[in-house]
């Protein structure tokens, strides 16, 4: 909406009636003091340093990650055994009452070794195994193709949760520092019928 221009009567009208008042606080007008208009400030003028392209780029190659380390799969497994039992158990305070050494095998041979010691295991009333595979060795991950270290220990707990094996595993878990630590898992077997 604009705005109209006030016409000659109205004007003459607002001069009149501003003779006639007075002023609420004369005395404010007395000390009032104009200020100064500011004066702007300069900018500074922007400098930059010098630089490379790619001077801020990560040097290291970036690690590969497409799924969680073993030890978090492992922990975010939920507990199927008693809680008091998995307690102890990962306290090391719980005794193996078997174990087999896979160190130095090849996948052929553990396999099949694991399925043979974890059936007669369960089937003479054992309850926990350990099971060694060793840590793996370390190599440089230079490649496009992420590979985990350790093959036996990555492989091992896919084993015991597929078939034959499933029916006899009621939880895995990495071991004790006592009883192999990263290099060991507890198994802990159901009961046989």
């Amino acid at each position: 909406m604009a705005r109209r221009k006030l016409t000659k009567d109205e004007i003459d009208l607002w001069r009149k009636v501003a003779a006639r008042s007075e002023r609420m606080h004369p005395e404010d007008q007395k000390t009032a003091r104009v200020m100064p208009k500011p004066k702007p400030t300069k900018t500074p003028t922007l400098r930059f340093e010098s630089f490379e392209v790619g001077q801020m780029a990560r040097r290291a190659a970036p690690a590969h990650s497409l799924k969680p380390s073993l030890p978090e799969r492992l922990a975010a497994t939920p507990v199927q055994m008693d809680r008091k039992a998995f307690g102890r158990m990962k306290r090391g305070k719980l005794r193996p009452e078997g174990r087999i050494d896979l160190h130095g095998m090849t996948l052929d041979r553990a396999h099949p070794a694991l399925n043979r010691f974890i059936l007669t295991a369960q089937a003479s009333g054992k309850r926990l195994v350990l099971v060694i595979t060793g840590k793996g060795r370390q190599k440089a991950d230079d490649g496009v193709m992420p590979s985990p270290r350790g093959i036996l220990r990555n492989q091992v707990p896919h084993w015991l949760s597929s078939p034959p094996l499933a029916q006899a595993v009621m939880q895995i878990s990495e071991a004790h520092i006592s009883h192999g630590g990263g290099g060991a898992f507890y198994v802990y077997l159901r009961k046989g019928r």
